[in-house]
């Protein structure tokens, strides 16, 4: 059937269209082909079959293919800034819709560190889902994708150099230099930031940071110093338990080693020295609309956080 020349919209063909929209909304989001299809519950070959008869109906290459990562082209860019436009206007229209029976619906992706995660965000995510049976979340742990971001709450620790992201501080926080007593009365305690470079300094490697540099002072007086040692690990349980058996320095977030040093299992080293903040934050993607559902999540994280953490607001 034809009007003006032109093929009549079927609802199958516009159905059609929108699932193309959220697929590529996810595909654009994904480093790789198979963590998009991981994302969406299908298999590797549906997603490439997939993608490639969306660019056959669009007439344009979305996506170059690489071994490692996908890069979208100019058109895969622009297609994906205008999807992800209309879905966040989809999203808004379904919020003001089911706003109206006072209850929250729908999932939350948050993303949260591995240590913190586990100990603290997963127990209040649990109260959340079970203060509103309507919402589904879904916690993934591992480090923050500031290029790529498929999620709607990313629980942070420190600044992100990314921008472009909403922030909401959800709990002061900041990073402490510590040794057990045993490691102190064998090797002496320091009294001065430049005492550490003689110390085994157990350094904890984040992302792509400087992690051999550490930070004192604040804003207007910064120190630093660059530590050694012979124990480095990307996983802050594996660095406090070196610690913890005498094995050397480290540099924690409070939140993380408060427990030991209460119980003086840690011992803070260089405690009249200030060291920066490195605040825990909620981070938004930025410029849309924010639903009901992740507000109220994020609500509830900054409600909730910092009396686990036994912190004042």
């Amino acid at each position: 059937m034809e009007s003006l020349g032109r093929p009549v919209r079927t609802p199958a063909a516009s159905a059609a269209q929108e699932l193309d929209l959220h697929f590529f909304s996810v595909v654009a989001a994904s480093e790789t082909l198979t963590s998009a299809s991981r994302e969406l519950g299908c298999s590797l070959p549906v997603v490439s079959k997939r993608l490639s008869a969306l660019e056959r109906r669009l007439g344009v290459r979305l996506v170059q293919r690489g071994a490692r990562r996908l890069t979208l082209t100019s058109e895969g860019e622009l297609y994906a800034a205008r999807v992800a436009a209309i879905l966040d206007q989809v999203r808004a229209l379904e919020d003001t819709i089911t706003g109206k029976t006072g209850e929250l619906r729908g999932t939350v992706v948050v993303e949260a560190t591995l240590g913190l995660g586990r100990a603290h965000v997963a127990p209040l995510l649990g109260e959340f889902a079970a203060a509103h049976p309507g919402v589904h979340v879904r916690m993934q742990s591992s480090a923050l994708p500031l290029r790529r971001r498929d999620f709607d709450v990313a629980v942070h620790v420190g600044t992100p150099p990314d921008s472009s992201l909403r922030m909401r501080r959800l709990a002061r926080n900041r990073r402490v230099p510590c040794a057990a007593p045993a490691y102190l009365a064998q090797r002496g305690t320091p009294a001065r930031v430049e005492d550490l470079a003689e110390h085994d300094c157990i350094v904890l490697r984040e992302k792509e940071s400087d992690f051999a540099l550490w930070r004192f002072g604040d804003e207007d007086r910064p120190r630093h110093v660059r530590v050694h040692g012979s124990l480095s690990s990307d996983d802050g349980d594996v660095v406090t338990d070196w610690a913890l058996a005498g094995r050397g320095v480290i540099m924690r977030s409070e939140w993380h080693v408060r427990p030991h040093l209460d119980r003086g299992d840690l011992v803070h080293v260089l405690p009249h020295v200030p060291t920066p903040a490195a605040d825990i934050y909620a981070l938004i993607e930025g410029g849309g609309h924010v639903p009901r559902r992740v507000s109220a999540l994020v609500d509830h994280l900054a409600q909730r956080l910092p009396e686990r953490l036994g912190k004042g607001r």
